[in-house]
C-alpha cells in the first residue's frame, strides 16, 4: 500500500473489463482517495454498486468527472469524442483526461477539439485484455507485466505525462511514450491485423458446408482455439477500432495480402525451400517475443495469480 494516495478522485466512465481491473487494481495499490464510476446500462451501474469496489457510481458521465483529478474514458473509441464534449464542463483545472482504446489518432482528433485549456489530454491504451467483457471481468492483475502506450499529443504537460507513468507503472505495466500515428501504425499489424485474421478463420470455419459446427469443435487444434479465443473479443469495441484506425489497418493488410499470396504459389509450386525458409524467418520471431519476455501460459487472457511482486523495473 503506498504512503498516499497518487490521486485524491479517479473518476472512470465506463466499467468492463478494463475499467473493472484499473478500479481493482487502484484500490489494492491505494493509488486514489476515492474511485467513482459510471456506465451507459443502469444494469451494470446497479452489478458494479453490488460489487462494492468503487466508492461511488453515478448515473451520468459529466457527474463521474466533476472534481476529478483522473478522468479516464473505458469505453470504445468510437464514443470517445461524445463523451469528451459531455464531460468537458465538469472538468477541472489540472485535471488529467485519459483513455484506454486501441486506436489513438482517432481519440486524439475526437477527444481533443472539446477539452478545454488547463485540463491535460494524456490518451493511454493499456496492452492486455482478455476475451470476457462486463463489470464482473476485471482483475487486479491484468496489467502486470503489460506494456502501456501512452500518446500526449504535442505540448502536453511532461508532468502530467510523468504523473500517467507513474499511475500506469503503479498498476503494475511497463510503460512507452510514442505518437499516436506510430502507435495506430504499430498496433494495427501486432494487434488489429491478427484479430481481423481471426474474426475471418473462424467465420470461414462457420460457413464451411462440409465440416459441420460441432466437428469443429470437437476437433479443434491449438492454433483454431486460439483464434476462436480472440474472435470471441468485444465486436462493438472491434467495430470501432477497425472503423477509427482503417488507413493503417488497411496499409497492413495490403502488406500481408502479398506475403499470403506468395506463399500461395509456393505451396502450389510444391516449393518447399520457400516454405522452409519462411517458418524458419517466423519461428525465429516467435524466440525473440519469449527471450525479451512477453509471453506467459496465457499471455493476455486472464492471469488470476500473478504476482504485483513480479513487476517490471
Amino acid at each position: 500500500m503506498n504512503a498516499a494516495p497518487h490521486f485524491r478522485k479517479i473518476a472512470l466512465i465506463g466499467f468492463g473489463l478494463i475499467g473493472g481491473s484499473i478500479a481493482r487494481a487502484a484500490r489494492e495499490q491505494g493509488l486514489a482517495a476515492e474511485i467513482v464510476t459510471t456506465a451507459r446500462s443502469a444494469k451494470t451501474r446497479a452489478r458494479v454498486q453490488e460489487l462494492g469496489i468503487v466508492d461511488a457510481v453515478v448515473e451520468t458521465n459529466a457527474e463521474a468527472a466533476k472534481d476529478a483529478d483522473l478522468v479516464i474514458l473505458c469505453i470504445p473509441v468510437g464514443a470517445c469524442g461524445a463523451v469528451a464534449q459531455e464531460i468537458a464542463a465538469d472538468l477541472k483545472p489540472g485535471a488529467i483526461v485519459s483513455d484506454v482504446g486501441s486506436v489513438k489518432g482517432a481519440v486524439v482528433r475526437d477527444m481533443a477539439p472539446h477539452l478545454p485549456a488547463g485540463v491535460h489530454f494524456v490518451p493511454a491504451h493499456p496492452v492486455a485484455g482478455t476475451e470476457h467483457s462486463g463489470p464482473d471481468s476485471g482483475f487486479a492483475e491484468l496489467f502486470i507485466n503489460r506494456w502501456c502506450i501512452l500518446t500526449p499529443p504535442e505540448g502536453t504537460d511532461p508532468d502530467a505525462v510523468e504523473k500517467l507513468r507513474g499511475f500506469w507503472a503503479a498498476l503494475g505495466a511497463r510503460v512507452e511514450t510514442m505518437t499516436p500515428d506510430h502507435h495506430d501504425l504499430v498496433l494495427a499489424i501486432t494487434s488489429h491485423l491478427p484479430h481481423l485474421i481471426a474474426y475471418t478463420i473462424v467465420g470461414t470455419a462457420e460457413e464451411l458446408g462440409q465440416v459441420t459446427s460441432s466437428e469443429v469443435m470437437k476437433f479443434s487444434a491449438g492454433g483454431f482455439r486460439d483464434f476462436t479465443r480472440i474472435a470471441a473479443s468485444d465486436p462493438v469495441m472491434w467495430r470501432d477500432v477497425f472503423l477509427a484506425n482503417k488507413e493503417a489497418v488497411l496499409e497492413m493488410l495490403g502488406t500481408f495480402n502479398e506475403d499470403l499470396s506468395k506463399l500461395t504459389r509456393a505451396i502450389r509450386r510444391g516449393d518447399g525451400e520457400a516454405l522452409f525458409e519462411h517458418f524458419t524467418r517466423t519461428r525465429a520471431i516467435r524466440r525473440g517475443i519469449v527471450e525479451i519476455g512477453q509471453d506467459s501460459a496465457a499471455p493476455d487472457f486472464g492471469r488470476p495469480h500473478a504476482q504485483l511482486g513480479k513487476k517490471a523495473d
